[in-house]
């Protein structure tokens, strides 16, 4: 599922989990120990491969599983996205190909984004399929969206080009495909040169206050986001936008 290569100090992990690297409970279980076994790199570069990053969760595979499928896979997406997320190592996201709802929210969920210029698009389809975003994946999103652009990019369900994800901060630069792995390790390399100390309570101290929405929003709204996810009627919503999309 994960492939790991390293350049110099830089641990790179190339995610290799079928077509389009979707999310399953496995696939998020297998990435974040992937994340948490990289501990001695100086920083980690995230990557899949072809022209998708991630396409993001496994539709079909939650249709089959059933609710206590999905009960199992949030709190699994959920480590997942903490674990990259408040990783006190530097993370750097090499979007080669497309990023989709839960795959854009993992890129998100890296300290710098770099998208390969090749007609590459990224954005969250969540709400179109029928689904609200767990507490982490919500507050991660909230924390990298351009204010002005949060809740058209959350509402509308879009996917955007690189020049448009950029503006609306899903992004932070566009690199030419072939020279997206080098920039990336060199991005990764400039974090690295800091103080590891230094930069662990730093990016602690930045993202705190997403921690504490997310503890706020979880009590709030977690139970609501479980139910929701398991109901027979999202089943049939996300069965219906599968036919749309997935099928074609």
């Amino acid at each position: 599922m994960i492939e790991r290569s390293s350049r110099g100090d830089i641990a790179i992990l190339t995610m290799v989990h079928g077509k389009a690297n979707a999310l399953t409970s496995e696939f998020c279980d297998a990435l974040a120990a992937a994340v948490k076994d990289a501990a001695s790199a100086r920083a980690i570069v995230i990557t899949g491969t072809g022209r998708i990053f991630s396409a993001g969760v496994d539709l079909p595979r939650l249709l089959d599983g059933g609710p206590a499928y999905a009960r199992e896979f949030l709190p699994a997406l959920h480590r997942l996205y903490d674990t990259v997320f408040f990783h006190p190592k530097p993370i750097v996201a090499a979007i080669n190909g497309h990023a989709v709802a839960g795959g854009c929210v993992l890129a998100c969920a890296a300290d710098t984004r770099l998208m390969a210029d090749n007609g590459t698009r990224t954005g969250i389809t969540e709400l179109l399929v029928g689904v609200p975003f767990p507490p982490l994946a919500f507050e991660i999103m909230r924390y990298v969206t351009a204010p002005q652009f949060f809740p058209s990019v959350i509402f509308g369900g879009a996917t955007f080009l690189p020049g448009d994800a950029r503006e609306r901060g899903l992004i932070d630069e566009i690199v030419p495909a072939d020279a997206l792995m080098d920039r990336a390790v060199a991005a990764a390399e400039m974090l690295a040169a800091l103080s590891p100390r230094a930069f662990a309570i730093t990016k602690q101290q930045i993202r705190q206050p997403v921690a504490e929405r997310t503890a706020n929003n979880d009590g709030s709204h977690g139970a609501a986001v479980t139910e929701v996810w398991t109901t027979q009627a999202t089943h049939d919503d996300i069965r219906a936008y599968v036919a749309r999309t997935l099928k074609k």
